[in-house]
């Protein structure tokens, strides 16, 4: 089996966690859903470190971002599937 490189913990989930030291733009990704022991693939778009997230899906503006099964934000900036998910394109939907 080839090595995790991202983890996705809930089927549900349109983000994935990066486990590796990083991730480059353009690398093919390993992933494991955790929920069900299943795995998938997905092809980087940028550059995106350890414990930061990428997208599984295409986002647009309005979307909301799906870890642990849960909302935890919504989009505030339009997000391709591969690309980093973080304080810049993601808010709180509490503030």
């Amino acid at each position: 089996m080839a090595s995790t490189d991202i983890i996705i913990h809930d089927k549900k989930d349109n983000v994935g966690v990066v486990v590796i030291e990083k991730i480059k733009p353009n690398q093919d990704c390993n992933c494991w859903i955790m929920e069900n022991d299943s795995s998938a693939n997905i092809k980087s778009i940028s550059e995106i470190p350890l414990g930061h997230k990428i997208a599984m899906i295409d986002f647009k503006e309005g979307d909301t971002i799906i870890k642990y099964g849960h909302d935890i934000g919504k989009v505030v900036k339009s997000i391709k599937k591969g690309e980093h998910v973080h304080v810049h394109n993601v808010k709180t939907k509490k503030w």
